[in-house]
């Protein structure tokens, strides 16, 4: 699977350059990746707060993410900075999470449909351990987006990634998982409701650690947008119980 999927990033990446170099500029109207959160096209600020329940207490994520699109807009760079804090019957903590840098690349795009590629980087920076893998983190994805109805308000969105280790901590276990994801958005008015399912299969672990929520979300402002969802997640070897997702948006 991991070979698969570096294999296809390789293969889209040259043939994607062709192709945005035929185009002077990549237009965000319309098409599959400027819809609700998936704003590759516009400068974006993303504040979010993710409420975890788990077996042995709460985990709590508070992250800050900014998303710079570069040359034609074919690129962008993302970069996350999470602060961790863990709730428990014995012990209370907060602390930097696992910061993370990544890069997205849109090789084919029409109006109804595209492709795009993301490598991400986590590193290995928790100040605890209890907030990060312990590893440093190398994940290649490969999305897929388009519209399935006329009017385009419904719009489905699925992607491959393998997340595999490098590096870090002997006494953490290495990182080797893959995941298969859709998120399926329908757009009204200045509102969407989503939905997603997340399979992840994690080779070290040898189970499932599967996740899915029910997203709402409403743009406030042409300039801003806030959403929430709550999540289930499933598995042999799921990571959490249920949670709860409150986040805001920012283009500029």
């Amino acid at each position: 699977m991991r070979k698969l999927l570096l294999l296809l990033c390789i293969i889209l990446s040259p043939w994607g350059i062709i192709n945005a170099q035929d185009k002077k500029t990549i237009r965000s109207e319309q098409n599959p990746f400027s819809e609700a959160r998936f704003t590759y096209f516009k400068e974006t600020i993303v504040l979010f707060n993710e409420y975890l329940d788990t077996k042995n207490g709460s985990f709590n994520t508070t992250n800050f993410r900014i998303l710079k699109p570069i040359g034609n807009r074919a690129w962008t760079i993302r970069f996350d900075a999470p602060l961790i804090s863990t709730n428990s019957n014995t012990i209370n903590k907060s602390g930097l999470g696992d910061l993370s840098l990544a890069t997205s690349f849109i090789p084919y795009l029409t109006k109804k449909s595209g492709i795009a590629t993301r490598l991400k980087i986590a590193s290995n920076s928790a100040n605890n351990p209890n907030f990060g893998s312990g590893k440093w983190v190398i994940s290649p994805a490969i999305f897929y987006g388009t519209y399935i109805d006329t009017n385009k308000k419904l719009l489905l969105i699925s992607d491959l990634e393998y997340q595999f280790s490098v590096a870090g901590s002997k006494n953490r276990a290495d990182i080797r998982t893959t995941v298969i994801e859709s998120t399926l958005i329908y757009s009204f008015a200045k509102n969407w409701i989503s939905s997603n399912i997340a399979f992840r299969y994690n080779e070290t672990r040898q189970g499932f650690q599967n996740s899915t929520f029910v997203e709402f979300g409403r743009k406030l402002t042409p300039d801003s947008l806030f959403y929430i969802h709550p999540s289930l997640a499933f598995g042999d070897q799921k990571t959490y119980n249920y949670g709860i997702e409150l986040g805001v948006v920012i283009l500029y």
